[in-house]
């Protein structure tokens, strides 16, 4: 007779819960923010989560226990340049423009990963060591898709954590106190008055970029320095401001630094992430940590003391899995299963495609890459056929990793090496006599993989040409 009492209550919940949808949808859709985390020569046996005992790393190891950590993952190459080239633009040294060492900046024609996800309205920022375009390159950050760029674009300038200069955007930035007998135009050599570390100042900046774009989507890629030797110190290489908790160690004074460096990059990878939980975008954040190749000897400092390479072969510029398998762990709240290990095997190579997937970019055609978005989601993976590494410093290296195969040829013209580094971790059992169908295919993965550059000279012939940029 009066109508239904509980029906206005009822229309102002089904319009709510109406209104509610697109939002939840939304939510839904939202694309996360990426933060990649690169250090610098840091060895896959440094961190506690990869069996490393004496130095220690509760925020990266606890950032293993929420995440995924990566057993069989490898950097783009054994040394700085090439692996970062790799990394940004998702082509194998075979088909990378920068393949060594050498100062060659990225080319206007080169697709990096700032670039595609600028494309969905990422802001990108790059905090940290560069190493892919000298001032006024073409290489520069700043023209290859980054919006922000702060750190250093030299290597070897690179090697001095007390400059007298970084770069910001593409103007020269001066450091406070700091006062350098340098050994090059770019800034390299050894302080001779130290007031400011740059890694300080870059995790700061780090910080600033999260608290400036956290209402955005944004990528951050912060190639840190740390644990890198100022080469030019020589045995005093191993550059930083306090020794900590290892100072009075009964250890040589390069080991107490280096370990006081992890040190260190633990405590600002627990900084930056306690910054995304302050801001509440830790869930949306698809945080990753790696290095950019194997363990170091250099600054006085040896590999070996720590067990750097994890019970691998080799270190860094070495092809042997010491040189180029590196830690990596993802963390994405509510995506990632918390505590999970993965044994897919995969490199620097995949990050563009990985990342364009995550943030619902076109994925460009054919680089050597593959998204490993399916494994971090527990998802059935596509696997390579093989990974393929080369390495040009003192002869001509080449390497390939196919399912639990590794085959290494030191030199052009040495012969093949081959190994089951699943069941050899350590590469000392030579299996190439006994399994010559396996070296054929490796041989015949060398020559595919390999294209001609007019930087890098080779005896291989070319296959095939290199695939252009895509708009």
């Amino acid at each position: 007779m009066y109508g239904d009492l509980n029906a206005p209550a009822r229309t102002l919940c089904l319009l709510l819960g109406l209104s509610a949808l697109p939002a939840a949808e939304a939510r839904a859709e939202e694309k996360p923010n990426i933060i990649f985390i690169m250090a610098d020569d840091l060895g896959y046996g440094d961190l506690g989560c990869y069996g490393q005992t004496e130095i220690k790393t509760p925020r990266i190891d606890r950032l293993a226990s929420e995440g995924m950590r990566f057993t069989d993952f490898y950097a783009g190459s054994t040394v700085c340049a090439p692996s970062r080239c790799v990394l940004m633009t998702g082509y194998h040294t075979g088909h990378a423009f920068v393949r060594g060492n050498r100062r060659l900046p990225l080319r206007p024609e080169e697709l990096t990963v700032a670039e595609v996800l600028k494309k969905k309205n990422y802001t990108t920022g790059i905090i940290g060591k560069w190493g892919l375009g000298e001032p006024g390159t073409t290489g520069i950050p700043n023209r290859q898709g980054f919006d922000y760029w702060f750190g250093y674009l030299n290597q070897r300038h690179a090697h001095n954590y007390y400059p007298e200069f970084l770069f910001k955007n593409e103007d020269k930035v001066k450091l406070e106190g700091n006062v350098v007998k340098a050994t090059d135009p770019e800034g390299a050599g050894v302080a001779t008055r130290k007031v400011t570390y740059s890694h300080d100042l870059m995790a700061t900046e780090s910080l600033s970029f999260i608290d400036h774009n956290k209402a955005r989507r944004f990528f951050l890629y912060l190639p840190f320095t740390i644990p890198h030797a100022n080469n030019e110190a020589r045995n005093e290489g191993m550059e930083v401001p306090s020794l900590g908790i290892y100072a009075n160690k009964d250890w040589p004074e390069p080991q107490k630094a280096l370990a006081a460096m992890i040190s260190l990059l633990d405590r600002d990878v627990g900084r930056i992430l306690d910054r995304l939980e302050k801001h509440g975008i830790a869930e949306n954040t698809v945080f990753m940590f790696t290095s950019d190749n194997g363990p170091h000897s250099e600054g006085g400092n040896e590999s070996t003391f720590f067990k750097s390479s994890g019970g691998l072969r080799g270190q860094k510029r070495d092809l042997y899995d010491g040189g180029v398998r590196v830690p990596l762990i993802v963390r994405w709240p509510g995506k990632v299963k918390a505590g999970s290990t993965s044994s897919h095997i995969g490199s620097f190579q995949d990050f563009l495609l990985t990342a364009a997937e995550l943030a619902g970019a076109e994925a460009p055609t054919g680089t050597d890459g593959i998204s490993f978005v399916p494994t971090l989601l527990g998802k059935k993976q596509k696997q390579h056929s093989y990974l393929y590494w080369e390495f040009y410093e003192g002869g001509y290296s080449q390497a390939v990793r196919m399912g639990n195969y590794k085959g290494v040829r030191r030199n052009t013209g040495q012969p093949v090496e081959l190994y089951d580094v699943t069941s050899d971790i350590g590469e000392h059992n030579d299996l190439a006599a006994a399994n010559p169908a396996i070296v054929e295919k490796v041989l015949a993965a060398f020559e595919e993989a390999h294209t001609p550059s007019p930087h890098w000279k080779a005896r291989v012939p070319e296959k095939k040409s290199r695939p252009k940029k895509t708009e």
